[in-house]
């Protein structure tokens, strides 16, 4: 069966996430049966962090800032979910469906699969979207 998706409902949530004047930090976008649909947003990551559970697939788009006391910026990341406990069927499905969705959550700066709910964690996507962020500016000391 083919996967659909609820495109008004997704690219609303996505401008919505990519919005400076809007609160909106994250959206998730979950299946109904054979349709991707946006089944949440918020602001706050620990709500973001209870969207995914050990039995499902899902995606998530975050704007997350970065940068300095210098200079901040808003950086975007896109996320992959796919619970331990999903079938090899579904999990052989992820890579088209990814391509689906793709057509509309387009414009990020890091891709991440995660798979355990241990790599749901701001630091490590802060760190991912450090660097990506090509020059990283450090005090010069080097770790030895």
């Amino acid at each position: 069966m083919t996967t659909g998706l609820d495109r008004d409902t997704i690219r609303s949530a996505y401008e919505d996430v990519r919005s400076d004047n809007s609160p909106t930090e994250w959206a998730v976008f979950k299946f109904d049966g054979a349709r991707i649909i946006c089944s949440a947003r918020g602001s706050d990551f620990t709500e973001f962090r209870t969207q995914f559970s050990d039995d499902e697939r899902a995606f998530g788009y975050l704007r997350l800032q970065m940068g300095d006391e210098m200079s901040k910026r808003k950086k975007f990341m896109f996320v992959t979910w796919v619970g331990p406990n999903v079938s090899v069927i579904n999990r052989a499905k992820m890579s088209t469906d990814k391509a689906i969705i793709k057509d509309i959550i387009s414009n990020f700066a890091v891709e991440l699969q995660l798979e355990s709910q241990s790599e749901i964690d701001i630091d490590q996507f802060k760190d991912a979207l450090n660097r990506a962020g090509g020059a990283n500016y450090g005090t010069g000391i080097r770790d030895l």
